[in-house]
């Protein structure tokens, strides 16, 4: 049977409640954030291998305010809850969490999740400051995956534009 991807749209006190349920179960979560504005190909191996890493993958996604503030003010192209339902659609989602701020180490830290994953891009010392105090106290070991090259979601907006002569 199919999941619904609407179910796992969660609030984080919600998240919490789950995250507690995995811990008591011995399961590990993986926690990764981002916009996730056009998945993509890029996003979709990203996120599978994340999910390898752990027994459950949750995924922090921008609200559109946040998006807005740091991609401008004509991003989002999708809207936060067909992101996170188009998130949440993938087999090695298994719940996702809207957060408003730039940064997510309120959630982090309440999370405690057993492993962050955040893409090639990001070193340790290129980590927020706050996030990564977070998830130090919370004792989470932190990986980076590489990204496939020509894959961001900025690079194919780039593109439909100028496809569109704009």
């Amino acid at each position: 049977m199919s999941k619904n991807p609407a179910a796992g749209i969660l609030t984080l006190e919600e998240a919490k409640a789950w995250r507690a349920r995995l811990r008591g179960e011995g399961r590990r979560l993986v926690v990764t954030n981002g916009c996730f504005d056009i998945l993509h190909r890029g996003h979709a191996e990203y996120l599978y291998e994340s999910r390898e890493l752990g027994d459950a993958l949750l995924v922090l996604v921008n609200s559109d305010t946040s998006v807005r503030a740091l991609k401008g003010e004509t991003r989002p192209v999708v809207d936060q809850y067909n992101r996170c339902y188009m998130l949440n659609s993938l087999a090695c989602v298994d719940a996702t969490v809207v957060f408003d701020g730039q940064r997510c180490d309120r959630e982090l830290a309440e999370l405690a999740a057993d492993l962050y994953v955040k893409g090639g891009d990001y070193t340790l010392d290129k980590l927020d400051p706050a996030e990564r105090a977070a998830l130090e106290a919370a004792g989470t070991q932190i990986c980076f995956k590489p990204f496939i090259p020509g894959f961001s979601t900025s690079t194919l907006v780039e593109r439909i534009l100028r496809a569109k002569g704009c």
